[in-house]
């Protein structure tokens, strides 16, 4: 299943231009019924509730909101979801039309450009009802932009490197300390173990997306995004970037670039290449361990990124995996608010779907689910527990246009390793078009 996140990179690679075609019209003013702030107790509500995944999250889903209509007797709340392909094209065609569900599910960047276009509900309007002080911070800023507050965490995520302890004993390498790794080292270990693990077997798949380059950026004290909106990312940075990439691809460490493009299309944790045993690292978010371990049939674990430990300053941090936010256009406020209050902030909804959408945000939520937490997700709880206090600052979430990067990057990352352009080139391109995107 699916987490969205400010580079989620496979996920983030399909979101469509129909999406940010929809929102360009997702402007107050533009028809259809304007917002209310109150519901008449006296009277049903019915709520619409967008979100995606599959029937294993729509089944708990479903349990989630009989809880809730049990504990809130006249407030009805209709389900709208969709497999992770067709959701944002789907969304952004009902937000145009004016025609937006009450409480709807973003991630990444789109929480920004649906608020920048007056489509999302200013949170300060239901912060009676809709609590946030038990809410991890960093997670609860990704909703957070220009002062106000659009979104709140479903749970907290970190992106990392997924490593499989079967393939390095396979190849004779041992498991690198990951409070002391570098990115030399992550290099070095993938080329150790591309030549000798068995044919097939790659030491990593290719590193690179918005993600992984963000991370890099920030232990180098930039970022992807700066806070004023701009881009942050020096070309050096970028130019430091490929040419490992393309070292890596030429040693054998990573896959050709036939296969890095093929892979790019085939975003499963089944298709990857961690998914079928053949790789021995991946960088990826901790929400995907449990479906990577079912996939490979592997043990596999969480580490700290390379160059954690001697970076100027710490590349991790924590984020939302997904947010709730309410639509500007709601009639029903007051109910909208209560019915993602129950979400985030109740032991009786954790308790059912637990990890589902991150590892709960709410520190008492996640301290009463916490025993119950299927292996998967204790381990990711685990992790993410033993990283707080060594990650950085929350990340800065890209202005409206970024979400553009993704397919920036696949462009130019396939330039580069196609050798149709040097890293200095494709460090140059992609500057030059996320810019322009942004503007």
């Amino acid at each position: 299943m699916k987490h969205l996140s400010p580079k989620i990179r496979r996920s983030r690679a399909r979101l469509t231009a129909l999406a940010l075609a929809g929102l360009l019209l997702a402007l107050p003013g533009c028809g259809g019924d304007s917002g209310g702030s109150g519901d008449d107790p006296n009277q049903p509500v019915t709520l619409r509730f967008s979100w995606w995944g599959n029937e294993d999250r729509a089944k708990l889903t479903q349990k989630a909101i009989d809880a809730f209509e049990a504990a809130n007797p006249g407030i009805t709340v209709k389900p709208e979801y969709s497999d992770f392909n067709g959701y944002f094209d789907k969304l952004a065609t009902s937000v145009a039309a004016n025609d937006a569900p009450d409480v709807i599910t973003l991630g990444g960047a789109y929480p920004r450009e649906y608020g920048d276009r007056g489509a999302l509900l200013d949170l300060a309007e239901v912060k009676d009802i809709l609590k946030t002080d038990k809410i991890d911070q960093a997670a609860l800023s990704n909703g957070n932009f220009e002062g106000k507050q659009f979104g709140v965490p479903t749970g907290v995520n970190a992106f990392g490197v997924v490593v499989n302890p079967k393939v390095f004993k396979a190849a004779g390498v041992p498991l690198p300390n990951q409070d002391t790794w570098t990115w030399q080292d992550y290099r070095r270990i993938a080329e150790q173990i591309a030549k000798a693990a068995p044919k097939g077997t790659f030491g990593a798949e290719d590193p690179t997306s918005a993600d992984a380059l963000d991370l890099f950026a920030r232990q180098r004290g930039e970022s992807l995004y700066t806070e004023d909106g701009k881009v942050g990312i020096s070309e050096q940075t970028l130019t430091e970037w490929f040419t490992m990439t393309t070292a890596m691809r030429d040693s054998g460490a990573t896959p050709p670039a036939s296969m890095t493009s093929e892979l790019a299309g085939q975003p499963a944790p089944e298709q990857t290449l961690m998914g079928r045993g053949l790789a021995g690292m991946q960088l990826d978010w901790t929400n995907q361990l449990g479906s990577l371990r079912t996939a490979s049939g592997s043990e596999l674990q969480l580490m700290r990124a390379p160059g954690e430990g001697a970076a100027a300053k710490p590349g991790m941090w924590l984020q939302a995996s997904q947010i709730y936010t309410i639509s500007a256009r709601t009639k029903h406020q007051e109910a909208a608010a209560k019915l993602v209050n129950f979400l985030v902030n109740d032991p009786a909804a954790g308790k059912i779907t637990l990890a589902n959408r991150g590892i709960p945000a709410n520190s008492e939520v996640l301290t009463a689910v916490k025993p119950a937490l299927p292996k998967d997700e204790a381990a990711s709880a685990e992790f993410i527990a033993q990283i707080t206090p060594k990650v950085g600052s929350a990340l800065i979430i890209g202005p409206t246009g970024s979400t553009e990067s993704v397919k920036i990057l696949d462009r130019t990352n396939a330039e580069v390793l196609f050798n149709r352009q040097t890293p200095a080139q494709g460090a140059k391109r992609f500057l030059e078009e996320l810019t322009s995107a942004i503007q």
